[in-house]
């Protein structure tokens, strides 16, 4: 099985992700792509009932893709703790018969800081990493220290979209135009239960 990891915090998951997701299929024809939702970041402030939220708008946005190869997934929290990428793949690889390496998605900005995060050295034997330009003045060149430490990866040309989930959410806060940027059914459930007003 060709597999595909798309893993985040997706707060809230927006039309950027999807577009990724959607090149991702369509380029490399993967046999399952898992959008999975950090249960516990490692790196940011954690709240449960939001990870809950977060996982029901993946679910949510991914429900009008309509491809059965995309699926959302509860890894992390099955598993609870921190969600740690490193955990997250050894335990896919107990899951599924994957052929080759796991390939996981990934931007620019959260791939420059690809060595703090943790057991990297182990991590990077276990995946071929899609890096995906999160940056206008994009340059290739900065990365080739990481091929000689033993770092797979590929970088795609998909247009570089910045959607910053930030900024999202302040308009979504701010009751401002959010029309091309996010699912209509996570809009309405993020208004139904009242997200991002604090």
């Amino acid at each position: 099985m060709k597999l595909c990891v798309f893993q985040g915090t997706f707060n809230p998951i927006h039309n950027a992700h999807i577009r990724v997701v959607r090149y991702a299929i369509d380029k490399y024809g993967f046999d399952k792509l898992l959008i999975i939702p950090a249960y516990k970041p490692p790196h940011k402030d954690y709240d449960g009932n939001m990870s809950y939220h977060r996982l029901k708008m993946a679910k949510l946005a991914l429900s009008d893709l309509n491809n059965q190869k995309i699926e959302v997934s509860d890894i992390e929290f099955r598993r609870e703790g921190k969600s740690y990428t490193y955990l997250t793949i050894c335990e896919l690889y107990k899951q599924y018969d994957v052929e080759g390496k796991i390939n996981f998605i990934i931007g620019t900005d959260a791939f420059k800081q690809i060595e703090t995060w943790y057991k990297a050295d182990k991590l990077k034997n276990l995946i071929n990493f899609i890096v995906f330009k999160r940056e206008n003045n994009f340059s290739p060149l900065e990365y080739n220290y990481l091929k000689d430490k033993g770092y797979d990866f590929d970088f795609e040309d998909l247009p570089f979209e910045d959607i910053s989930s930030t900024e999202l959410r302040k308009r979504i806060k701010e009751n401002e135009n959010t029309e091309n940027l996010i699912n209509e059914k996570v809009k309405e459930y993020i208004l139904k239960n009242g997200l991002y007003e604090n």
